[in-house]
């Protein structure tokens, strides 16, 4: 494992976190102890992760939903915000 202070590990920490991406171990040393970069899955469309992340119920996570996907086709229909086509160079000329 390569070991590093936390004042090492910020100067480079991009070149850090993709050598941990890759699976290298690199440890961060906080006090006595080593703390490891590892990357983790995320699923965004996991409520399981969101309940567990963020200590809601299955009652507000649901209306937490429902409450965003109301603001979404609102802010479509005034159009502050447009579906993605995948050309970054067009989205940013308009």
């Amino acid at each position: 494992m390569t070991t590093l202070s936390a004042t090492k590990a910020r100067t480079n920490l991009t070149h850090w976190l993709k050598r941990a991406a890759k699976g290298e171990d690199v440890g961060i040393l906080c006090g006595d102890q080593v703390i490891a970069l590892r990357p983790v899955k995320v699923f965004s469309e996991d409520f399981d992760y969101a309940k567990r992340e963020y200590g809601v119920t299955d009652a507000e996570l649901e209306a937490f939903v429902k409450r965003t996907d109301r603001e979404i086709v609102r802010a479509r229909k005034a159009g502050r915000i447009r579906r993605f086509t995948g050309d970054l160079d067009a989205s940013l000329r308009r």
